[in-house]
């Protein structure tokens, strides 16, 4: 189990922030300003803005406890319909053997009317609930009543909580813009605090003295809303934020307790863990079937690759990821339904038992960040994987994902490090890198079209997605075929009808995904002149790096190969006009290399394009010299091709 400071939980009256001096952060006191705002005047396409948003994180010591009081206060101002999202709270909090608890919940709506009367409609407690994420997590849940355009709405909140769990992450930015942040730690000298600001905007600091605490005060102002970009890894990991942790305890005239955590604590914790390490104990009973499979098979990549594929296709995901198995791992194997945690920690077990060298892994999924790796806590993993080791070769599993196959480390923490659990007396633990260049987005692109004399392009192409091209694209199929048709050919190529689309090895890991399609296009006409584009069904349609700036990293997870292989042949009595000519470009550090290659004669044109990827991840201030790269590559894919009809 979790290791838990003692806490003393006590109620006492919500601290008001107002009552620091700022009568603007007071609870209720609305201003004409705010009443009357209709816009953000730094960030103009806002849907909603945070006007302020401030915590204090306050410790006590006891003689036989140490805990925090986290104090929050919140207002927002609704600017349009898109902007009511923000009236539905959820306040998540650690709720695993009582943790940490909530109480004082405050809530109002504001709404003028048309000569500017303001009204308040006070939430009603009895519509407040808790919901509970799992065996360790709940949230508390409230909409605020009444809320519409122009709605102000603001509430406020205690959380008593151990002193580790009182210090999370601050972010300053979100999702809309915020004009006002701040953050206080206030602390006793006996305790050592560290915090530290991950911005680029600038923070102001302050320092002071409050009897024999320590008050340090991190505030930042007009934060503009973190957009979504295009190839982004995570929002989290470029949102403004400070980072704080409790590094201390000192007795004055005894000694230093040092509370920092090891990675070496955690992975022992984790493996005398009930909802873990003792998980990897459990017997589970293999089933008929599985045991009929593995009596044939005597390669070790088989039997990981088997076992692998059954738990994949007998166990259903309850869409919660977990590095926990919550319910035990026994359970869900004769529920055939449970947690990632769950799913995956039986499939560690079966591998176990069939005598493969098999570790967990814990990692950060894409969608929940970077591990900081430099603060150790297993808070910052949502997943358990499989990590196998088979002669020299390493295989990392996931049997929630249905489309990989066993050879390829799974999209979602491609390009990450995860966390290898063994019993750290064994030195087999640690911090281990997933990333295999050899494994790429690999797409290969067939066209061959006719040309009639009417103007009219006739042709077939087969598209083949392998290794991540294709895991990345099964998805989308498997919502339907009409929706992916639309997606990934009609509305990505305008101007195109497709006639037909089928589909090959849908359900085959091992081998590419194949549609191939039947489509017919009216060329563009000048007179004498018919013109076409050759760059046709090749996820390379529209250029997604055309802004003049950008905030975060480019991050594509794995390298890419797109071969595109053409022949195109005219109608009697035209010729072609001037051809575009081959040509070779690279990125100035050679990690992306583009080639065109055309031969044509009297009637027929053949092309072989192809564009590869040497490296999987671009910094964001290397941004200007990949967008003039980016905007020279999409006019060499889109030149037309002209033809002329012969005199």
């Amino acid at each position: 189990m979790k290791k838990i400071i003692p806490a003393l939980f006590i109620t006492v009256p919500i601290i008001c922030f107002g009552q620091k001096g700022n009568d603007s952060l007071s609870f209720g006191n609305i201003t004409q300003t705010e009443i009357k705002m209709s816009a953000c005047d730094f960030d103009k396409n806002a849907e909603a803005v945070v006007l302020f948003d401030v915590e204090e994180v306050k410790c006590v010591i006891y003689p036989a406890s140490i805990y925090t009081d986290v104090d929050r206060h919140i207002r927002i101002k609704i600017l349009n319909d898109k902007g009511l999202d923000q009236a539905n709270i959820k306040i998540t909090y650690f709720s695993y053997l009582k943790t940490e608890a909530i109480s004082n919940i405050i809530a109002q709506t504001y709404n003028a009317d048309a000569a500017g009367k303001l009204t308040a409609v006070k939430l009603d407690k009895k519509n407040i609930y808790d919901k509970e994420v799992n065996k360790r997590v709940s949230q508390r849940i409230f909409t605020f009543p009444e809320a519409r355009k122009g709605s102000i709405i603001e509430y406020s909140y205690r959380i008593s909580s151990s002193v580790e769990g009182g210090l999370r992450n601050w972010n300053f930015q979100k999702s809309i813009p915020v004009k006002f942040s701040r953050y206080t730690t206030n602390f006793p000298e006996e305790i050592e605090v560290n915090s530290e600001a991950k911005c680029v905007l600038p923070v102001l600091r302050e320092y002071r003295k409050e009897g024999y605490n320590n008050v340090h005060t991190f505030t930042m102002r007009n934060v503009p809303a973190l957009r979504d970009e295009p190839y982004i890894s995570c929002e989290d990991d470029y949102l403004q934020r400070m980072e704080s942790r409790v590094v201390a305890i000192n007795i004055p005239g005894q000694r230093r307790i040092n509370l920092t955590r090891s990675w070496r604590s955690i992975v022992r914790e984790l493996m005398n863990d009930e909802d873990f390490g003792q998980q990897l104990t459990r017997n589970i009973p293999r089933t008929d079937s599985l045991e009929m499979a593995l009596k044939k098979i005597d390669s070790p990549y088989q039997k990981m690759a088997t076992i692998f594929r059954y738990v994949r296709n007998n166990m259903q995901w309850n869409g919660r990821s977990s590095i926990w198995a919550l319910a035990g791992v026994k359970s869900a194997w004769k529920e055939k339904k449970g947690t990632t945690g769950e799913i995956n920690l039986i499939l560690i077990n079966l591998l176990k038992d069939a005598g493969l060298n098999v570790r967990p892994i814990l990692v950060s999924t894409r969608d929940n960040g970077a591990v900081n790796t430099y603060t150790a806590g297993y808070d910052q993993f949502d997943k358990v994987m499989a990590f196998v080791k088979i002669n020299e070769q390493e295989y990392v599993l996931d049997a929630t994902d249905k489309y990989a196959s066993p050879d390829l480390i799974p999209w979602e923490v491609m390009f990450s490090q995860g966390l290898i659990i063994e019993r750290p007396e064994t030195f087999e633990w640690g911090w281990h890198d997933l990333w295999n260049e050899k494994k790429q987005f690999n797409n290969l692109i067939i066209i061959n079209a006719t040309i009639t004399d009417k103007g009219i392009m006739d042709g077939s192409a087969s598209v083949y997605c392998y290794e991540y091209a294709r895991s990345k694209r099964l998805p989308d199929l498997k919502q339907g075929k009409e929706k992916y048709i639309e997606k990934y050919f009609t509305t990505a190529n305008p101007g195109i009808k497709v006639d037909s689309v089928t589909f090959e090895n849908e359900n085959i890991d091992t081998m590419p995904l194949a549609q191939n399609i039947k489509f017919t296009q009216t060329l563009s006409s000048s007179g004498e002149y018919k013109y076409f584009n050759t760059n046709l069904f090749t996820g390379l349609e529209k250029n997604p790096f055309t802004a003049d700036y950008r905030f975060s990293d480019i991050f594509f997870g794995a390298n890419q190969t797109y071969t595109i292989v053409e022949n195109f042949t005219i109608p009697d009595g035209y010729a072609f006009d001037e051809l575009p000519k081959n040509i070779k470009m690279i990125m100035p550090d050679t990690s992306i290399v583009f080639s065109r290659i055309m031969g044509a004669n009297e009637e027929q044109l053949a092309m072989r394009t192809t564009l590869q990827f040497k490296k999987p991840f671009y910094k964001a201030e290397d941004y200007g010299y990949f967008r003039e790269f980016y905007k020279k590559l999409f006019d060499l894919l889109n030149e037309q091709i002209v033809i002329k009809k012969k005199h």
